[in-house]
């Protein structure tokens, strides 16, 4: 095979898309501007500087103090699987809340890790009960319930408060995977009483996958020391392992990550400093904002897109009590090739929906607001362009009633404020 000469290709220079799905959504700008700064040495003074801001910065966004609040290298399953790694080992027990495909990814990577788990479960559209929870857990008694906050595959948000009461009821610790929510709902670690939560930034945050938030509090970091285990090349002379067996990996192993955002900044990897200059970003846009203010105009965002899309006369899909305020799942009209509407949003509109798994495949889309595009104009426009695809798939509807209604939905939950 002759090789390519690199003349053929240009630099890169993306359509200028409005990313309407469940996510990844558009950056916001001043992240895109702090991740094309000069690199640093991984124990300059300044880079380690930016690893204590970036702590401190994430502790309100978490709704913690904990101490152990930093980052994972890599996408958002980076930081589940190094939470459930570091927290589980071969033969423990675990329980799952278990309403849409991340709580099925939970158990594949449970599997993975040969811990045991049973799951109680809702169905897809609905939530879990609390008392279904504690029931379970009660007859369980696993080491860890794990659950996700907001599951982008059923647009549903599972109620957190009280889990963690169920967990100290059985000597458990709670895990939260709330990639889909950080930033845009309210999370709140130590009045769920939540142990370990990770996130990612490329939803609500509103930066690129790759960087994963996580907290870890004092009971976790507790039992996750038990196991540490330092690597030979880097152990410190005067270094004690834990009692407990080594997390079975080295990459995700948190004893070691932890000890390298510590005072002790053991060289377990090499940060990747773009990501967190650009995970900085987000958590400084988000805090500038205020976390009220942020959750308010998600809402609005949510409400504005819900209340359009019945004035189209479509049909939501799931529960109005538990709907998550930055993804809404809308039945595809019937008779309607919901490919051929998603591919006629993006060719005419430069505008992404999102498509669906498992048993919403083909009857769902997935439309989202969040983060840098959680904003008025962009929930309209996306309104009016679907309204003007379906019609043209020769969809009856109602003509430009959506525009109205999602305005004055956005107004009532602002002015509500």
């Amino acid at each position: 095979m002759p090789d390519l000469d690199p003349l053929l290709f240009g630099e890169i220079d993306p359509p200028q898309r409005l990313l309407m799905g469940p996510g990844p959504v558009n950056a916001h700008p001043r992240v895109l501007r702090a991740m094309s700064a000069d690199l640093l040495g991984q124990f300059d003074p300044e880079m380690t500087g930016y690893m204590n801001q970036v702590m401190a910065l994430y502790r309100p966004i978490f709704g913690t103090g904990n101490r152990w609040t930093m980052l994972i290298d890599g996408t958002a399953r980076a930081g589940i699987e190094a939470a459930l790694v570091s927290l589980l080992q071969p033969g423990d027990v675990a329980l799952v809340v278990n309403y849409g495909r991340f709580g099925l990814l939970l158990q594949e990577i449970l599997t993975r890790l040969d811990v045991r788990f049973e799951t109680v479960d809702a169905p897809w559209g609905e939530v879990v009960p609390m008392e279904a929870i504690r029931e379970a857990a009660l007859r369980l008694s696993p080491r860890v319930i794990c659950t996700v906050h907001g599951d982008t595959s059923t647009t549903m948000a599972q109620p957190l408060d009280g889990i963690g009461a169920i967990a100290r009821e059985v000597g458990a610790l709670v895990y939260v995977d709330a990639t889909a929510t950080i930033g845009g709902m309210e999370l709140s670690a130590d009045r769920w009483g939540a142990d370990v939560i990770t996130g990612g930034l490329q939803k609500c945050l509103g930066g690129p996958s790759g960087s994963a938030p996580i907290t870890v509090s004092d009971a976790a970091a507790d039992l996750i020391f038990t196991r540490r285990h330092d690597e030979k090349g880097i152990r410190a002379a005067d270094a004690v392992d834990g009692s407990g067996r080594r997390i079975g990996s080295n990459y995700f192993d948190l004893a070691m990550i932890m000890d390298y955002w510590s005072e002790k900044r053991l060289n377990h990897h090499t940060e990747a400093t773009t990501m967190l200059y650009g995970a900085r970003e987000c958590a400084r846009v988000t805090l500038a904002e205020g976390l009220a203010a942020r959750y308010r105009r998600h809402k609005a965002a949510g409400a504005a897109m819900s209340a359009g899309l019945r004035a189209m006369g479509l049909t939501l899909f799931g529960s109005d009590a538990h709907r998550m305020t930055n993804v809404t799942g809308v039945f595809i009209p019937e008779g309607i090739d919901g490919e051929r509407v998603r591919t006629a949003m993006r060719d005419h509109f430069e505008i992404e929906i999102g498509t669906a798994f498992g048993p919403l495949a083909g009857r769902i889309w997935r439309i989202g607001a969040m983060g840098y595009n959680a904003m008025k104009h962009k929930v309209l426009i996306t309104l009016g362009a679907l309204e003007t695809c379906l019609r043209a798939e020769g969809a009856s509807l109602p003509a430009g009633e959506a525009v109205p209604a999602a305005l004055a939905a956005w107004a009532a939950v602002m002015e509500a404020a």
